[in-house]
């Protein structure tokens, strides 16, 4: 599976390296999570600077595509151009955003007029924009999911290694970052977050 974690500049950190890190858990399986950006190198809200590892475009031929936040996120939701190059399709990819990143999935038309989750100060712009928002940190319709909060970063990489690979391996993946002696409560948590939104046959494999 090869999933476009989309980045850009003004990121929030959790955001992309907390999914990415996780998602890569399942390398020996094929995976590979990649920071996707617009430029060779984008600056995170605090400072740190990256390099991407793919180019923009490999969104639109990635598995999976997840939008984290940041502080920059308004001024791409409002940029027909970039928006242009994010030809995203829920019929065959697993697409997932958090926080601001909702904004750009309901500039997309991704949304809709189903709810879905973000930040407390995304908030209002995702109203805005016409989104209804849940108080909760994470809620997926078919292949879009959105999440609420820099730690709900877990969520929607466990959303997606549970669609992807099976409920087994987003455990697993979850177990091996959760903090020693918090370990199962953690894998608890994440699953009963997004075991409503996983199909059944998914349900029943576990």
């Amino acid at each position: 599976m090869q999933i476009a974690i989309l980045t850009f500049d003004g990121f929030n950190e959790l955001d992309s390296f907390i999914a990415s890190a996780i998602l890569n858990r399942l390398k020996g399986k094929g995976w590979a999570a990649h920071i996707t950006s617009p430029t060779p190198e984008v600056t995170s809200l605090n400072g740190v600077t990256v390099r991407r590892q793919k180019p923009l475009a490999f969104a639109q031929e990635a598995d999976a595509v997840l939008i984290g936040s940041g502080i920059g996120t308004r001024a791409v939701a409002a940029d027909p151009a970039m928006l242009s190059l994010l030809a995203l399709d829920p019929a065959r990819q697993l697409i997932g955003a958090q926080c601001s990143g909702t904004l750009l999935l309901a500039k997309l038309g991704l949304i809709g007029d189903l709810p879905a989750c973000t930040d407390l100060s995304s908030k209002p712009w995702v109203i805005e924009a016409g989104v209804e928002v849940l108080d909760a940190p994470f809620v997926a319709h078919g292949n879009v999911a959105t999440a609420g909060g820099c730690l709900a970063a877990h969520y929607l990489a466990a959303w997606t290694i549970a669609r992807l690979a099976g409920i087994a391996d987003a455990e697993e993946a979850i177990h091996y970052v959760a903090p020693v002696g918090q370990k199962q409560a953690y894998v608890s948590r994440a699953i009963e977050a997004i075991a409503p939104f996983l199909p059944v046959a998914a349900l029943n494999a576990a």
